[in-house]
C-alpha cells in the first residue's frame, strides 16, 4: 500500500508528464518585427504574445524577433505569406505597391486625429480584410502610429529648401511626396535609418515623433515639422492556412488576444505622441508646426496623391471615403 507521500509524488510525476507533452504539443511561432525592441509596436507585440500564450493555455507558443532581427521589415510580408514564419507584423501601406487598396491609410490630410484614424480603419476593414485573404494574409489587429511629420537637418519654409534633399522613403506615399517636393527618394528600413542618417544615404524624412526618438535622429538632424499628413497602421497579420488550421476555440482565443492588444497599443500611441516631441526638444531639436507656405504645398501635394489613388483603387477606394465621410 502506497503512502500519502508516494501518491503525491505519484501524482507530481502525472502532472510534469502531461505538462511536458502539453508542452511538446504546442504550436511554436516565431513572429518577426521590424523596429527596435523599445518601440512601443514591438512591446506590444510581446503583449500579444503572452496573452495568446495565456488564453491559449499554452497551445500557441510566439516567440518575438524584433529590429529585423529574422526576417528584415521588407521580407516580412511575404515571409507569412509563403510560410517561412506564421505570424509577423508590418506597416500596411508597405505593400501598396502590390495592392494599391493597402495605401488607405497613407491618404493626406483625410484623417488626422486618432479619432477619424478609427474612423477611417472601420470604413476600410471589410474591404482591406478581403484584400489581405487574396495575399494568403489574416490581420489579427492593427495600431496606429503617431501623426506624420517631417525631419530635417535645416530649417524648411517652403519646397525651395528641398531641391535635391536625400528623402528616406518607406512606401509609394512617401516616395511620391519626396518627389513632388523636389527631393530624391531613397527606400531605408527604420532598422538602417540612423545609419543612412550618418552617413548622407539620407538626409531627411517623414514620420511620426516616435521613429526619431527610437533612431536618436538628433545626432544628424535639427528640425521637425508637426504636419499630422496621416496615422499609419501596423498590422500583426498571420498565414491564412495557418489561421484556417486553427480549431474555432483556438481562433476566438487568440482573436481576443488580438483586440485586447490592439486596444491598448493604440491607446499607448495616443499617450505617446506628445511625449515624443519632448524627447526630441529635450535632445536639442526644434519642433514646431510647419509654416503656411509649406503646408498649403503639401496639402496641395495631398489632394493630387488621394486623387491618384482613387484612379487607381477605383470604386473600392470611393466606397471607403465615402463610408468615412458618412460618418
Amino acid at each position: 500500500m502506497k503512502t500519502l507521500t508516494q501518491k503525491l509524488s505519484t501524482a507530481a510525476a502525472s502532472v510534469a508528464l502531461t505538462m511536458a507533452a502539453s508542452a511538446a504539443s504546442a504550436e511554436k511561432w516565431d513572429m518577426p518585427m521590424a523596429y527596435a525592441a523599445t518601440n512601443f509596436h514591438s512591446e506590444m507585440g510581446v503583449v500579444f504574445a503572452d496573452k495568446v500564450r495565456e488564453y491559449t493555455g499554452g497551445d500557441i507558443d510566439i516567440t518575438v524577433h524584433p529590429g529585423g532581427s529574422l526576417f528584415k521589415g521588407g521580407e516580412i510580408k511575404r515571409a507569412v505569406q509563403t510560410g517561412q514564419a506564421p505570424i509577423g507584423e508590418r506597416f500596411m501601406s508597405a505593400h501598396a505597391n502590390e495592392a494599391p487598396l493597402l495605401g488607405w491609410d497613407n491618404l493626406p490630410f483625410i484623417a488626422t486625429t486618432y479619432e477619424e484614424n478609427d474612423k477611417l480603419w472601420a470604413a476600410a476593414k471589410d474591404k482591406v480584410n478581403a484584400q489581405l485573404s487574396d495575399l494568403n494574409l489574416v490581420a489579427l489587429y492593427t495600431c496606429p502610429w503617431p501623426g506624420q511629420g517631417f525631419y530635417f537637418k535645416k530649417e524648411v519654409t517652403s519646397s525651395k529648401d528641398t531641391q535635391g534633399v536625400k528623402f528616406r522613403s518607406y512606401n509609394t506615399a512617401t516616395a511620391t511626396f519626396a518627389e513632388e517636393l523636389g527631393m530624391i527618394p531613397v527606400q531605408v528600413e527604420a532598422a538602417e535609418l540612423s545609419q543612412a542618417l550618418a552617413t548622407g544615404v539620407a538626409e531627411a524624412f517623414i514620420s511620426s515623433g516616435s521613429t526619431g526618438y527610437d533612431r536618436k535622429v538628433w545626432e544628424t538632424l535639427t528640425h521637425y515639422y508637426k504636419v499630422n499628413a496621416w496615422l499609419p497602421r501596423n498590422y500583426v497579420m498571420v498565414n491564412k492556412g495557418v489561421w484556417e488550421g486553427l480549431s474555432a476555440d483556438m481562433q476566438a482565443n487568440v482573436q481576443k488576444a488580438a483586440d485586447e492588444t490592439g486596444s491598448a497599443c493604440a491607446a499607448k500611441s495616443s499617450e505617446l505622441a506628445s511625449w515624443y516631441f519632448e524627447q526630441l526638444e529635450a535632445n536639442g531639436m526644434k519642433v514646431e508646426d510647419a509654416g503656411p507656405e509649406f503646408l498649403a504645398e503639401l496639402q496641395a501635394i495631398g489632394t493630387k496623391m488621394t486623387a491618384d489613388w482613387l484612379a487607381t483603387v477605383g470604386d473600392d477606394g470611393q466606397a471607403i471615403l465615402d463610408a468615412y465621410k458618412a460618418n
